[in-house]
């Protein structure tokens, strides 16, 4: 029973936190400043969600960390995702195998 009430708090608390602005904020953003920091929250999080799970994914952090780099050099080269994902992957995989 204990469950259903976690969940009911959960769910109140996910639609709180896309309601009240909403609710709150009426009239558009006008302030340069907050409209260029809300800009980059969300890869900002995105960041801060993926960029430890990087590094522990792997038997060793060293593999972790050479696929991070591949792909950001191939990011910053403006590669597509898919050749960034593979090259990443292929990475990691390569890494391990020479590791072990």
């Amino acid at each position: 029973m204990k469950i259903y009430l976690y969940i009911l708090v959960m769910a109140v608390t996910t639609y709180l936190i896309r309601a009240l602005p909403l609710t709150l904020f009426k009239k558009p953003i006008q302030n340069r400043f907050l409209k260029s920091f809300l800009h980059y929250v969300p890869a900002a999080c995105l960041a801060a969600m993926t960029f430890p799970a990087i590094l522990s994914a792997t038997e060793n952090w060293i593999s972790g960390a050479i696929g991070l780099a591949v792909a950001v050099l191939l990011a910053l080269c403006k590669k597509s995702l898919i050749v960034v994902a593979v090259a990443s992957c292929a990475a990691v995989f390569l890494t391990e195998f020479i590791i072990h």
